[in-house]
């Protein structure tokens, strides 16, 4: 029961960036995996907050714990560092997006002839940021951090290259690719890593078990630390 003392973040869902009043840039992450891992992390932790980018209104509907809505991923941010504090597990599985427009139109983009180009700009790697405040707060040293990896080619590495990257305890990888573990399914398929590279496979599973499976292993290595 190495959460019950425990503050659960967990993040859900895209963010986007607008190019203009009615265009942005955003992601098929439908929130679900999030959703899945607020809901179990409210059965066993002492506090859950869900941090969540647009999703259906009907899938957050009168949930117990309490929410947090964004749209950016600069906001994402933000509502994460704020919700940090002493004996905290972040779950980072939403989708934020990596770049937004280096400029945002005032009114709508006209269409006119030939190429429209769109300059992009990096967004604020929130893991990263994450890692650094840990390591400059003593408040959050033992902040344990999970974080998502949605892969379509060379995914063990691309994971592994995430977790070392970004100081992370443990990823969870699932190739978006595989038939059941797309980003509205009901369904993923999950490998999760390591420090150590270890790895624990899980087979096809709802997001609900799977999202208990993830916990199991966040709390095995809690426990590990003594």
């Amino acid at each position: 029961m190495a959460l019950k003392n425990k503050k659960i973040i967990v993040t859900g869902g895209p963010t986007r960036e607008w190019l203009d009043p009615v265009r942005y840039i955003s992601n098929a992450s439908s929130g679900k995996m999030g959703i899945a891992l607020a809901d179990a992390s409210f059965r066993r932790a002492k506090e859950t907050i869900f941090i969540h980018g647009p999703v259906d209104r009907g899938l957050i509907a009168d949930k117990p714990y309490k929410l947090i809505s964004v749209e950016t991923t600069e906001g994402l941010l933000s509502a994460v560092l704020s919700s940090l504090g002493p004996d905290s597990v972040l779950i980072m599985a939403a989708a934020p997006a990596d770049y937004k427009p280096l400029e945002k139109s005032a009114v709508k983009i006209k269409k006119t002839d030939g190429n429209l180009v769109i300059r992009l700009t990096e967004n604020p790697d929130i893991l990263k940021t994450v890692a650094i405040a840990k390591e400059n707060n003593s408040s959050l040293s033992d902040l344990f951090i999970a974080g998502f990896a949605a892969e379509t080619d060379n995914t063990e590495h691309n994971a592994l290259k995430k977790l070392r990257a970004k100081n992370l305890d443990m990823i969870c990888l699932n190739d978006v690719t595989r038939e059941g573990a797309g980003f509205s399914s009901d369904s993923n398929i999950i490998t999760i890593f390591f420090r150590d590279r270890s790895k624990v496979e899980l087979p096809i599973m709802s997001k609900a078990d799977a999202s208990e499976q993830i916990l199991n292993c966040i709390e095995k290595e809690l426990q590990s630390r003594g």
